[in-house]
């Protein structure tokens, strides 16, 4: 076995001295973090794909502008405005609530996530938006002629075949999600990227942990993409149209 492969090993693996697990629970905290900001963006995307498309002026003003800041603003001064804001915020109601003293923080994770989903939740309305438009009006008009309300036509109608329309749109948003995590490492939260800075300090070899680091993105990136196919495929099956 090469010397250099021997090296690495010692350095990644499960020893005393290797820094596998911190990698492996980095990487872990990457998929915490996405999937919780994924969850959040899904939220917020359908309401504001609602919004959008309601006939309130009003609401649709606020979905459109939602959506076009958002969008238009770098996804980390989003992750900064949340992580000080909220924690100005929280310090405002720890101060004249409960007449607390000192700095009161938001945790890493929640801010990452909140930023994540905020978002992610724009692009995410575009995506049930255009899924929305791609649905039969007159299955619509089928539901409504057979006496379905509001709720039991969006539970049995419009939900099941939104969420096949917007499955290859959803997933780019989750691998949006997971490039965004990398940027949550300025709030302190120990995701693969901030790991791999951490370990590369220490033992001052940045090239290795980089570079394990870009191939665990990469293991996320494919296992999360095959199973967005997988949906993906048997949504198209059950369409009966051909993958």
């Amino acid at each position: 076995m090469p010397e250099w492969l021997v090296s690495y090993w010692a350095l990644m693996g499960f020893g005393p001295t290797g820094w596998g697990v911190q990698m492996l629970r980095a990487a872990a905290m990457t998929v915490a973090v996405s999937a919780s900001g994924f969850a959040l963006g899904a939220v917020l995307g359908g309401l504001a794909a609602w919004g959008r498309l309601s006939a309130s002026r009003v609401g649709a003003a606020v979905a459109a502008t939602y959506t076009t800041v958002i969008r238009g603003i770098p996804e980390l001064l989003v992750i900064y405005l949340v992580f000080f804001g909220g924690a100005a915020v929280l310090g405002w109601i720890w101060r004249s609530v409960w007449a607390g003293e000192g700095f009161v923080s938001l945790p890493a994770f929640i801010a990452g996530f909140i930023a994540v989903g905020i978002c992610n939740g724009a692009y995410q309305a575009e995506v049930f938006r255009g899924a929305f438009r791609t649905i039969a009006r007159g299955e619509i008009e089928a539901g409504r002629a057979a006496g379905m309300g509001q709720l039991l036509l969006a539970r049995r109608v419009i939900l099941p075949q939104l969420l096949r329309f917007a499955l290859p749109g959803l997933g780019n948003c989750w691998q949006l999600c997971l490039k965004e995590s990398a940027l949550i490492s300025v709030t302190g939260l120990v995701e693969l990227l901030r790991q791999s800075f951490i370990g590369g300090r220490s033992t001052r070899n940045f090239f290795a942990f980089l570079l394990t680091g870009a191939a665990l993105y990469l293991v996320i990136t494919t296992v999360s993409s095959a199973l967005f196919a997988l949906a993906e495929r048997r949504a198209l099956r059950s369409l009966g149209r051909a993958p």
